[in-house]
């Protein structure tokens, strides 16, 4: 038996365009998500980035070039993203992804909001 540790969606493929600083993934659904690297390292699931309670997310800022190293599948659940800033604890679920991408839009608006709010940029 396959565990999923809950995970709604599934991928059939995954994608690594290294040179465009992207992941592509198709999932079971039928629907396909390019998650650029900026996005996936800004929006981690790490404590890190996530915090450890409500309202402790932490706004990541100077990540507009950052790119992936490697992608290490965890289980059968999730994979792991290392990116180029040396950043690699967060722990990528099929769902986190798929919310990630179904979801994209308004959560870059967020993003930038929130940099702005916080008077801090896309870049290094």
């Amino acid at each position: 038996m396959t565990q999923n540790l809950g995970n709604r969606r599934h991928p059939i493929e995954i994608r690594l365009k290294r040179e465009e600083k992207a992941l592509e993934i198709d999932f079971d659904d039928g629907r396909s998500f390019r998650l650029p690297a900026e996005l996936l390292r800004v929006e981690s699931p790490s404590a890190e980035v996530q915090g450890h309670g409500r309202d402790t997310k932490t706004t990541v800022a100077g990540r507009r070039h950052v790119g992936i190293m490697k992608l290490e599948p965890v289980g059968n659940y999730a994979l792991r993203i290392g990116f180029d800033d040396l950043h690699d604890t967060g722990l990528y679920s099929w769902d986190w992804l798929y919310d990630l991408g179904a979801n994209q839009d308004e959560i870059w608006r967020e993003y930038l909001d929130a940099l702005e709010a916080k008077g801090l940029s896309r870049d290094p």
